[in-house]
């Protein structure tokens, strides 16, 4: 069978080739079928993380999602909980474009009802928001992570456990993860264990999605 090609989108721009292709590898080592290219977005290298980084954002992933395209990829994945220039893409290309935020609330309430959402903005992204509406419970940003860069420490890591265990406390039945940076952690599975709670990672969620193609 012939491998889909996914063009994967990054919103944290970097030279490190293995911080680059993190999120391609988690992919790799769970679904196969999959012919990954990962490239990143220009000029960001704290990544989206407010209104305003994810506005610049968006012409930028236009941009890489059309060279992707041209290239003949069957899927652009825009590997980011805010979805930024999701929609913008589909109006333009004829291929598939899959968004980590909107994959993640989508399977987070195949799971469950009351959702919490753990990301690193003051509120959960409206990508994600607009799927969840009414099953949102709360939305919480770990203490002191106001960036991606801000999750790469040990320290980073024990404050989203900390983080989790609120999730128990307002009576969550699932944990969506809103911030791709908690993939590359891959932390997920500690936050399970920790609250005893289903906990979606977002990078994960959207080769779900894909795999389905």
């Amino acid at each position: 069978m012939k491998k889909k090609k996914v063009g994967m989108i990054r919103v944290l721009t970097t030279d490190d080739d293995s911080l680059l292709k993190s999120h391609e590898n988690i992919l790799k080592e769970r679904f196969t079928g999959l012919e990954i290219e990962t490239k990143c977005i220009k000029d960001q290298p704290k990544g989206v993380y407010d209104d305003y980084t994810l506005r610049i954002a968006v012409p930028k992933i236009v941009e890489l999602a059309h060279e992707f395209e041209d290239r003949g990829f069957d899927i652009v994945n825009i590997s980011c909980a805010g979805d930024p220039g999701l929609e913008e893409c589909r109006k333009e290309l004829r291929i598939p474009v899959i968004g980590a935020g909107s994959s993640c609330a989508s399977l987070a309430l195949s799971f469950g009802s009351k959702i919490g959402v753990m990301g690193i903005t003051e509120k959960a992204p409206e990508a994600v928001y607009k799927i969840l509406k009414g099953h949102l419970v709360c939305d919480i940003r770990p203490e002191g992570v106001n960036t991606v860069l801000d999750l790469y420490t040990d320290k980073g890591i024990q404050k989203v456990i900390a983080a989790a265990n609120q999730f128990k406390e307002k009576g969550c039945d699932v944990i969506a993860l809103a911030c791709t940076g908690m993939s590359t952690i891959k932390v997920y599975k500690k936050i399970s264990v920790e609250t005893n709670i289903i906990t979606i990672d977002p990078v994960i969620a959207s080769g779900i999605v894909i795999s389905y193609l």
